[in-house]
């Protein structure tokens, strides 16, 4: 049995450009073989029993050999599987590509293209730079610029590229930069010529270096600027100042950790980056599912008997409707209870199940909920609760006190997630991280017991950001210096926090 092999651009590095085909054929892939350069974001999109297999080739460290992808290929193709070949940009722009789809056409593999953005035209469009400009360039090309210096005779035309194409993309060419500004400036090319690198284009790391041809070569040791990056040669390089876009959004240049559950911290991820911060995600909890007991099945079976029912979280209402459906009903079951939403996220996760909430207290403080359910739930009114299994009682205790019936549904627990710990110490040892981010104390806690007895002096010199006052205070209490405490108890409230402390 004969499988395919997709050959993906998985585009410049900002993992929202791949195209809508490269995301289906991650999903379907049985097996996954990326490249150095492609989004590490991508491989989320995998189904949990994919194979992934990294065949990263940078200069001179090569984990594979370009023969043994070749082979490992054709290998996995004639074991009947599908696999995604993810490589950085677009496969047929100096992606070798064509090398692979020889190699599976000689063994009889099936293959498809998949073209993606490529980074000769994003990256520049991301450092404010179009390729093409009426009135300026209408003309543009992508070369090499790994070609050996050494060789006899260059496969490169200088001569004709130098003064016949207005705008010169040169890819891989950061080690050759010297001969590159040499060549076309002994063919014709003005010294005076705006040249810019952008490094790591598309990436909220990204760099952006503007110079001439015959200082480039000077300012790019001064600043110490390294591969990878695109070099655009061209009057165009001008417009930058005009056209900066990417690199001006009110968080580029922050490193933000994200400790919240990886099952929660996509949207929360996603608008610190749509902000410009570059975001690494050190989940230090997760959430499982508990073993329900007969008595946890009979709450559920009566749903329908309570004047109330609480969610406290959204990943209540998602586990909460997962045992419903598990024993065979859905959200009928409700009859006419009330619900009440401890928050706007857990409101927006029972408008999934088509539930409106009739409740959502002022603020997201267990107090709080306390005082909404008093207008809606009376003496002898039973309310039932869903919470975690381990959760603060002010909310159970302080109905009972006004004579209410509460039954609490405990249907999932929060976890330690080590799986990140390595990055998230490494990122403090050797990174510069300017915010940690915590939305609960669990987070809290678990984040310093995954940071062991150096937990302290490794946030020194980090600031430390908190959803509400409850967070903060169990951060503070375990030592921290709590910089930023959102007023509104959101995720949302906390980036509008951190980018309003960005601009002070």
């Amino acid at each position: 049995m004969t499988g395919l092999v997709y050959l993906i651009g998985a585009g410049p590095g900002d993992s929202k450009l791949i195209t809508v085909k490269g995301k289906e054929c991650i999903e379907r892939a049985d097996v996954i073989v990326y490249d150095y350069l492609a989004d590490a974001h991508l491989l989320e999109w995998a189904r949990p029993d994919a194979e992934l297999i990294y065949a990263g080739k940078q200069c001179k460290d090569h984990t594979m050999h370009q023969w043994e992808i070749n082979e490992l290929l054709v290998k996995k193709g004639k074991e009947g599987k599908i696999v995604a070949r993810l490589k950085g940009g677009d496969p047929l722009v100096f992606g070798r590509g064509g090398e692979e789809a020889m190699a599976l056409r000689e063994a009889g593999v099936p293959f498809e293209f998949v073209p993606g953005v490529t980074s000769p035209i994003a990256a520049p469009a991301y450092a404010g730079i179009p390729v093409t400009q009426r009135a300026m360039a209408t003309s543009f090309a992508v070369v090499t610029g790994h070609e050996d210096p050494t060789k006899a005779v260059s496969g490169i035309h200088w001569e004709g590229l130098a003064t016949a194409v207005d705008t010169l993309c040169f890819v891989m060419g950061v080690g050759n930069l010297p001969t590159i500004a040499e060549k076309l400036m002994a063919h014709g090319r003005p010294a005076n010529t705006p040249v810019a690198l952008v490094r790591w284009g598309t990436k909220p790391i990204q760099e952006v270096l503007v110079s001439t041809l015959e200082h480039v070569v000077e300012d790019v040791e001064k600043a110490q600027l390294k591969a990878p990056a695109i070099i655009v040669v061209g009057d165009v390089v001008n417009l930058r100042e005009q056209l900066q876009w990417f690199d001006n959004k009110p968080l580029f240049g922050k490193t933000i950790v994200v400790t919240r559950a990886r099952s929660q911290a996509s949207k929360f991820r996603d608008m610190l980056m749509n902000q410009g911060a570059n975001v690494i995600q050190a989940a230090a909890i997760k959430t499982e599912p508990v073993e329900l007991f007969d008595e946890d099945k009979r709450l559920l079976h009566g749903v329908d008997r309570y004047s109330c029912v609480v969610f406290t979280s959204a990943e209540g209402v998602r586990y909460f409707f997962d045992a419903l459906y598990g024993e065979g009903k859905d959200a009928r079951s409700l009859g006419y209870a009330k619900v009440c939403a401890i928050g706007s996220a857990t409101a927006k996760a029972l408008t999934n199940y088509g539930i409106t909430p009739d409740i959502i207290p002022v603020d997201y403080k267990a107090e709080s909920v306390v005082d909404a359910l008093k207008q809606h739930v009376k003496p002898r009114h039973t309310v039932l609760l869903i919470q975690p299994k381990k959760a603060r009682e002010v909310i159970p205790r302080e109905l009972r006190h006004l004579d209410i019936d509460v039954d609490i549904l405990r249907l999932y627990e929060t976890q330690q997630d080590t799986s990140q710990q390595e990055a998230l110490v490494d990122a403090l040892q050797h990174g510069h991280v300017d915010y940690i981010t915590f939305t609960s104390s669990s987070t809290v806690t678990n984040t310093l017991e995954l940071l062991g007895e150096d937990a302290l002096s490794l946030l020194e010199h980090t600031k430390i950001a908190c959803i509400g006052p409850i967070t903060a205070a169990t951060a503070m209490s375990a030592g921290l210096k709590v910089d930023i405490i959102s007023p509104v108890y959101t995720t949302e409230g906390l980036v509008d926090t951190i980018v309003k402390d960005c601009a002070n």
